[in-house]
């Protein structure tokens, strides 16, 4: 009986086999046609470089690569290092060599961006979708644009908020409220944090920036080192009002915590974060990289960071995502890059001296 269901089934197994090998060549010789004909071509790629985080790039890379078959290599840099990799590149192509994996798009926080314009590592570029970026949010001559930006807010605790008579909408109601207990990132721990500082002061002066934290300071639970620690105490109850990124704070709401957000009505600081397109690149690789600088300013970029938890406010107003965000028409302060960085440091020096250690 054995030997009978092998004799039975001998052909059919026969028949399999020559059915596969058959699909197999076949394939082959399909692709290898295909390919000298020019119908299938290796994946392209591109270099871009950038001040983000890893995280932040990665996802952004695998949306694209999987939206356009193109893939994105980031290689993430201090700004001094970005900088320093445009600066050889530049000279490269200057002397007549063409530099292996060159960047074909920078990534990166906007003060980055305007120290390579002004450097002349940037070539000017703008697209209709980039047209349509607000001016305070990009370079005047198109050297770079803004992606998204993420703005300082007033992050308070939804069951504090139910028992204020009067809401703090803005600095100076905020320090005139002798009762909220406050989270804040230490100025000197975080970006984000002094760059609010700075604005603070180009935007009023030291005098009237200086007069509202000295009135803030004795309600400070916690000085923290992390941009998140101040959103998470609020959220916890921990501190009533927290002076925080948007981003985090949004990330948390999503998560079920009872935080809304106040705009300040005198207006507020930014981090801000855009695209340049460098000089001298081939014809293929700047096609390549404007796809991929419009790409940034779609939907599909935000809703590939908002997938992972990252909550920017975009700059494109042509954007559901821009649409949809409250805090679209928010007063924003202006630029502080032409600031120093020993003029930084001294007016650093003189809040910690005057107002974190000085006490009242």
């Amino acid at each position: 009986m054995r030997r009978l269901r092998q004799n039975v089934l001998m052909p059919y197994c026969c028949l399999l086999g020559l059915t596969l090998f058959l699909m197999v060549m076949f394939g082959s010789s399909y692709l290898a046609k295909a390919d000298r004909a020019g119908k299938i071509k290796p994946m392209r790629t591109i270099t871009a470089y950038t001040t983000l985080p890893v995280e932040h790039t990665a996802v952004l890379s695998e949306d694209y690569e999987e939206a356009t078959k193109v893939r994105v290599n980031f290689i993430n840099l201090t700004s001094a290092e970005l900088l320093q990799r445009l600066r050889q590149e530049v000279k490269a192509t200057a002397d007549g060599v063409k530099p292996a994996n060159a960047a074909a798009l920078v990534l990166a926080d906007s003060e980055t961006l305007d120290r390579a314009a002004g450097l002349g590592y940037l070539s000017p570029y703008v697209s209709e979708a980039e047209d349509a970026v607000a001016l305070n949010l990009k370079q005047p001559d198109g050297f770079w644009t803004g992606t998204w930006y993420d703005p300082i807010v007033f992050c308070v605790n939804r069951n504090y908020l139910g028992n204020l008579a009067q809401i703090p909408h803005g600095w100076e109601k905020l320090a005139a409220d002798r009762r909220s207990r406050i989270g804040l990132t230490d100025f000197l721990a975080a970006d984000a944090s002094s760059n609010l500082f700075f604005s603070m002061v180009g935007e009023m002066g030291d005098n009237w920036t200086m007069g509202i934290w000295r009135q803030i300071h004795p309600r400070v639970v916690q000085y923290a080192k992390f941009l998140v620690s101040p959103v998470r105490q609020a959220g916890m109850g921990e501190v009533d009002i927290s002076v925080a990124v948007q981003s985090e704070t949004l990330r948390y709401i999503n998560e079920g915590y009872p935080l809304k957000i106040i705009y300040p009505e005198e207006g507020t600081s930014y981090l801000l974060t855009g695209e340049g397109i460098p000089i001298g690149l081939g014809a293929e690789q700047e096609a390549a990289a404007k796809e991929f600088a419009d790409w940034l300013l779609t939907d599909d970029a935000q809703i590939a960071l908002q997938r992972n938890g990252f909550y920017f406010m975009p700059t494109n107003p042509a954007t559901m995502a821009y649409k949809t965000f409250a805090g679209k028409n928010l007063t924003l302060f202006g630029s502080f890059h032409a600031f120093e960085a020993n003029y930084k440091h001294n007016l650093l020096d003189t809040w910690v001296k005057e107002v974190r250690l000085g006490g009242v």
